[in-house]
């Protein structure tokens, strides 16, 4: 049930942000300006992730949850008649603020699911998003010939059948309990402050590998849209067919192959294995010249964020109290919320000032950032069911000893 609300959220999802940079050039604004609107998401999403985990933990997934996707709705009616940089710009900031539940989603899967399949559950969950963003684009596309109103209204359409999807049918985990409720907690982003003050630690660490790739991917994913436009004269009428091709990938690595490279080379070396795809696959986009080409070195892309982003996941969750699992899940939303709205803003300007394959170069020095962090990783300690055996009081656990 949960792969079923994911994928009709990301469905939604997916239907607007191809869409948006047309819609802004349209409005004769520039593609500075539509990485601030990009970049508004992300702001809203860092400000309320840990506040979304520490609620999650306290009062359940569930509650969480529906409240999100609530605000997505409210967010595309706002998108479906918006005709000034104020109102897109405010489509997009509610939107955040209501997909600051994305570690919740992460919680959900870690409450239920065994240490041992959370990677190969967390792909496929990460499958059911990717099959939105295949399907998404092209819907949004083809409701593009009626106007701009029929993309935005017919994504709210579908969110609010979701929360009805979602009242109904999906269950409450075992997130929310007595000593999630009663335990003496830091303040919300004491959490955060903690991965700042000691990046060494593995918890620390994890996140920021999870933040340093997202600013890689998400400079991918703020200019594609411009740089197709611009370079290959796509439009908002043809360019859900390319992300169809792209989610494609995605579905295929997530839900078929993910799990059996997990139990091949374990969760931290398939983490290495996406940081380096995620790093040929920038180097590579930045001498593309033709549109073949280019579509012939998408999977590089799809291959990097499918190993990446669970694997780097599942191995928090190891790390991680139950009791704080929300929170730390939210943490790490919140560090990849700072590079998804730093992405936006610094893709754009390189896009604009320095060249359209400029911040293809910035994402392949990211992702090299990626892969030396992840050589630094070892193998997560096993989970601890129990807190009697915690010895550090604070979720983000020192590293193991040599051998452990």
């Amino acid at each position: 049930m949960l792969i079923a609300v994911a994928f009709v959220d990301m469905l939604g999802f997916a239907m607007i942000l191809p869409l948006l940079p047309f819609y802004a050039l349209d409005l004769n604004i520039s593609p500075q300006l539509i990485g601030v609107i990009i970049a508004a998401f992300s702001l809203a999403q860092l400000m309320s992730a840990p506040l979304w985990g520490r609620v999650s933990d306290r009062y359940g997934r569930r509650p969480a949850l529906l409240i999100g996707l609530t605000a997505s709705a409210m967010s595309y009616v706002v998108f479906g008649f918006a005709n000034t940089f104020l109102l897109l710009l405010a489509s997009r900031f509610i939107q955040g603020a209501g997909g600051g539940t994305t570690g919740v989603l992460h919680a959900y899967v870690a409450d239920t699911v065994p240490p041992e399949d959370r990677t190969r559950s967390l792909g496929w969950l990460s499958a059911a998003t990717s099959a939105g963003v295949m399907i998404g684009p092209v819907i949004g596309s083809t409701a593009a010939y009626w106007g701009q109103w029929a993309p935005g209204l017919l994504a709210a359409g579908l969110c609010v059948v979701n929360i009805m999807f979602a009242w109904g049918w999906l269950q409450e985990s075992s997130g929310a309990n007595d000593e999630s409720r009663t335990k003496k907690r830091q303040p919300v982003w004491h959490t955060a402050w903690t991965v700042v003050r000691h990046p060494a630690r593995a918890i620390s660490r994890l996140v920021w590998i999870y933040a340093l790739g997202m600013l890689a991917f998400s400079a991918f994913t703020s200019v594609i849209t411009l740089y197709l436009g611009f370079e290959f004269a796509i439009t908002e009428r043809n360019i859900g067919y390319v992300f169809l091709y792209l989610g494609s990938l995605s579905v295929v690595m997530r839900s078929l192959l993910l799990g059996p490279i997990v139990n091949y080379f374990g969760e931290t070396w398939t983490m290495r294995l996406g940081a380096i795809s995620l790093s040929v696959g920038f180097l590579s986009f930045s001498f593309a010249t033709k549109l073949e080409i280019l579509l012939a070195l998408m999977p590089l892309m799809s291959v990097g964020t499918a190993l990446t982003f669970p694997a780097t996941t599942a191995l928090t969750s190891r790390w991680t109290d139950k009791s704080e699992l929300g929170t730390t899940m939210g943490t790490a939303q919140a560090f990849a919320g700072i590079s998804r709205t730093l992405s936006p803003l610094i893709a754009t300007m390189l896009f604009q000032q320095l060249g359209h394959t400029a911040p293809f170069f910035a994402g392949a020095v990211c992702s090299g950032g990626v892969v030396l962090l992840s050589l630094q990783v070892k193998d997560a300690a096993p989970e601890k069911e129990g807190h009697e055996e915690e010895k550090t009081p604070s979720p983000l656990r020192e590293e193991p000893a040599e051998g452990s």
